[in-house]
């Protein structure tokens, strides 16, 4: 009877691997986190093709700058870093993003709670990437990310007080998108109703 060891294929032996250049994990690495990396590299860049570039840019990034991985902390957040910092690359040098300096109601939160219907995950994405470029950036830096207004202003090259009004611009876009789908599938919601009772 034949014994084999599988090697092991968790997060740290495939880390370890690719500090070698070994090619056969920086692919089982590649396709474990690529998935969750396209998600990041697609809520600031549009275009799929052009997201998928800058995937495969950040993840030759990753695999050239692995062993500066400390082992300590979350090197699925150290990987995101990466590709946020790739599409922010990408925007400042493929986009002109028209980022507004008027900061009139940047200290004002809108009100969600006129909104009930329940989204859909896709349905928020969908949202958020129909904001314009700059909007889209900021808010994705801010709400998704956590970063400071201060830290969005210096990967940006943008004053903090722009930031904020960037927020809140997407913010009021993004809450005026609710009400209306929400407002939208109450009249289906009220069709349906009418047609069953007929």
């Amino acid at each position: 009877m034949n014994l084999t060891i599988k090697k092991s294929n968790t997060l740290e032996s495939l880390i370890a691997l690719c500090v070698r250049q070994d090619a056969k994990a920086q692919r089982l690495l590649y396709d474990r986190l690529s998935p969750k990396m396209m998600g990041v590299c697609r809520r600031y860049i549009g275009d799929t093709a052009e997201a998928e570039s800058v995937l495969v840019t950040g993840f030759l990034k990753v695999f050239n700058k692995i062993n500066q991985f400390s082992g300590t902390g979350n090197f699925e957040g150290w990987v995101r870093r990466i590709m946020v910092n790739e599409s922010l690359l990408y925007l400042r040098k493929h986009k002109s993003m028209y980022l507004e300096v008027d900061i009139e109601e940047a200290h004002i939160e809108p009100n969600y709670g006129q909104a009930n219907y329940l989204f859909e995950e896709q349905e928020l994405l969908e949202m958020i990437e129909n904001l314009p470029v700059g909007y889209r950036t900021v808010f994705n830096l801010y709400a998704i990310e956590g970063y400071s207004h201060k830290e969005i202003g210096e990967q940006m090259g943008i004053n903090e007080n722009t930031s904020k009004s960037q927020l809140s611009r997407a913010r009021t876009i993004l809450k005026n998108e609710v009400l209306k789908r929400e407002s939208q599938n109450f009249e289906r919601v009220e069709q349906n109703k009418a047609t069953n009772e007929k």
